[in-house]
């Protein structure tokens, strides 16, 4: 039977074990896929007021994202991953990182970006599905959810990347902005129009 989702206290072993289980600090895989998905938010020159990082693990993306952000809340299940991001980020007045176990602690929107990358697998099908009801509802006029998932099989998640982004692109009321598609992730940006302006 598949679980509903992967439990915060199998994260917690992880990284208890390996402050980087995932080499997001020194893969090449990682390091292609953040520059991808930085460049998939559009031009340097868009900023985001508001940004929420759902799954920041130890920050290394965080930290690329920062600088283009006025504020930019990370948040992960995993306590030693927090604290570890917090050292990372310590630099910065604009980022706040917290310990939060989603869906439960989904922080209050609304945010100009909300970004998903390697986490919403996690969850099985039916529960995925309230959860990214539940982020696209925090997404404002104007922002952007943006989700970038590994795509080969693996023994653990309950779900694949093309999975999600499937899911993703049948229930969303966004728009899908952009999208690309390597042979190991996925890339999508999906965005929420601002309402028309009245003439005059």
């Amino acid at each position: 039977m598949t679980p509903a989702r992967i439990e915060p206290g199998w994260f917690e072993e992880l990284y208890k074990t390996d402050p980087d289980p995932w080499r997001f600090e020194t893969s090449p895989y990682e390091q292609a896929k953040y520059a991808q998905t930085l460049a998939a938010l559009g031009p340097d020159s868009r900023r985001f007021h508001r940004a929420l990082e759902a799954g920041c693990s130890i920050g290394v993306f965080t930290e690329l994202l920062a600088p283009r952000c006025d504020e930019l809340l990370a948040v992960d299940a995993s306590p030693t991953a927090v604290a570890h991001a917090r050292h990372r980020l310590a630099g910065f007045d604009r980022v706040q990182v917290d310990h939060r176990v989603l869906p439960e602690d989904l922080p209050d929107g609304p945010f100009d970006l909300v970004v998903c990358s390697e986490i919403l697998y996690y969850w099985s099908a039916d529960p995925l599905r309230e959860l990214l009801a539940r982020l696209e509802a925090l997404v404002s006029p104007g922002g952007s959810l943006l989700a970038v998932h590994w795509r080969p099989q693996t023994k653990t998640y309950p779900l694949l990347g093309d999975d999600v982004h499937r899911i993703l692109s049948a229930e969303t009321h966004l728009v899908h902005g952009y999208q690309l598609v390597d042979d190991l992730y996925l890339i999508d940006r999906y965005d929420r129009p601002r309402a028309p302006t009245r003439p005059g």
